[in-house]
């Protein structure tokens, strides 16, 4: 009897290791199941190879608004390519062009590039419209010129006014793209500006918009530009939207001629005229500016 008993004690034993070792077993295999990586979809974005840098040679206007802060990291990104940029009024941007010292421009001074591009100095493309804003007059909250509704749509009314008035105005003064459609303007206005009230100010469009808060003057700005800076002013805009379509403001891309000199980066110049152009491009444009100012900056327009 008490055999049979110690026999029937170390077969329930036994059962016991057994259950307990099947437990251990199915927790390990529950426990590999749970930490095992998923497999690769496949579907993973591949970063591109850096390719190298290149120049490009712009107007104050692209720096000043942030456009190129938002698009560059965008473009780069999609091509290896990264931009040394150079940010200067968009005539001395198509001398650095002329001169084979930009590989790319993103200018918007209509005229003058199509002088550039009829010389010769651009590569069989020519230039590339890619997007538009236009130019708003802002000045003193007051209005000292007494432009009013007069020449509130009306450029030429607003710088008859302020030429009359001899209320300052700032000038850019460095051949920009800007400091040419200021021209054209005073040209439409009939008016010479000289005099003490008529400063130039040989600067970029957010240092001349400093300025002109400063003196309590009235300047001609892009208006990216202006929504960038509006907040650090006491300006407002005075006149814009002219029907004429005077304030209108196209930029274009241009690739320099690489037979200008072997240190032309023609293909990054390529891929990023190509790139602004494109669906990608055009879309980051029209995106630029809408989350801080709730309406778009520039309007892309590539055709």
């Amino acid at each position: 009897m008490k055999r049979n008993k110690w026999l029937r004690i170390g077969v329930a034993s036994l059962l016991s290791l057994t259950l307990a070792g099947a437990a251990f077993l199915g927790a390990c295999g529950d426990k590999k199941e749970a930490t095992e990586e998923p497999p690769a979809s496949g579907t993973e974005e591949k970063a591109v190879e850096p390719k190298g840098t290149f120049r490009l040679a712009t107007t104050t206007s692209t720096k000043d608004s942030g456009l190129l802060d938002y698009l560059l990291p965008i473009f780069e990104k999609d091509s290896g390519w990264t931009a040394e940029v150079i940010s200067v009024g968009s005539g001395e941007a198509l001398a650095m062009g002329e001169n084979g010292e930009a590989d790319v421009l993103l200018v918007h001074s209509p005229a003058d590039e199509d002088k550039f591009v009829e010389a010769g100095n651009a590569d069989s493309t020519g230039k590339v419209q890619v997007m538009y804003n236009d130019y708003v007059l802002i000045g003193p909250k007051d209005d000292p010129a007494g432009i009013g509704a007069a020449g509130a749509a009306d450029a030429a009314k607003a710088f008859q006014t302020i030429a009359e008035k001899k209320a300052t105005f700032i000038s850019r003064g460095d051949e920009s793209g800007t400091h040419k459609k200021e021209l054209k303007i005073w040209d439409a206005a009939k008016v010479t500006p000289e005099g003490d009230w008529y400063v130039i100010a040989n600067a970029g469009m957010g240092d001349v918009i400093a300025m002109a808060n400063e003196k309590l003057g009235y300047t001609l700005s892009d208006r990216s530009t202006w929504l960038s800076k509006e907040k650090d002013t006491d300006l407002v805009i005075v006149s814009e939207k002219d029907p004429s379509g005077i304030y209108n403001n196209q930029y274009s891309v241009i690739c320099v001629n690489p037979d200008k000199n072997e240190q032309i980066n023609h293909d990054a110049a390529v891929a990023f005229q190509q790139w602004m152009a494109s669906p990608d491009g055009q879309k980051a444009i029209g995106e630029f500016g809408v989350t801080d100012f709730g309406q778009a900056l520039f309007t892309p327009n590539a055709q």
